[in-house]
Formats: C-alpha cells, structure tokens, sequence
C-alpha cells in the first residue's frame, strides 16, 4: 500500500521537527557548558585576586615590623 501525499508531508513534518528540537537541545548544552565553565574561571580570578591582595597586605606589615 502506498502512502498518501498527506501522509508523507506528516512523517516530513514531524522528522524536521525533531532533529530541529535535537539540534536545539545540543546547541542549549553547549551554551550552558559554556557559562558554567566562564563562571567557574570568573570565579577562580577572584580567588586569585583576594590571595594576591592577603599576600600584599601581609608583605605591607612585615615590612612595617622590625623584629623580623
């Protein structure tokens, strides 16, 4: 029995729906791989930041301190 013209415009229809919906799912995944791993780098900066300033302020009072 052959299909219908309907009912091939259907199975079309409803193929390109799905692989438009999986690259849509793909493409999210990587954007929200992305932002996590900028959020994880943006953070690790400011580890970075707050260490390198405890470390000046500590070499700022050696400095100041004569017994050492």
């Amino acid at each position: 029995m052959a299909l219908s013209r309907r009912e091939i415009a259907k199975d079309v229809l409803q193929q390109s729906t799905e692989a438009a919906i999986g690259s849509a799912g793909h493409v999210v995944a990587i954007l929200f791989e992305t932002a996590r791993k900028i959020t994880t780098e943006v953070g690790a900066f400011g580890t970075e930041i707050f260490e390198i300033a405890e470390a000046s302020k500590r070499a700022g009072q050696d400095a100041e301190d004569p017994s050492q």
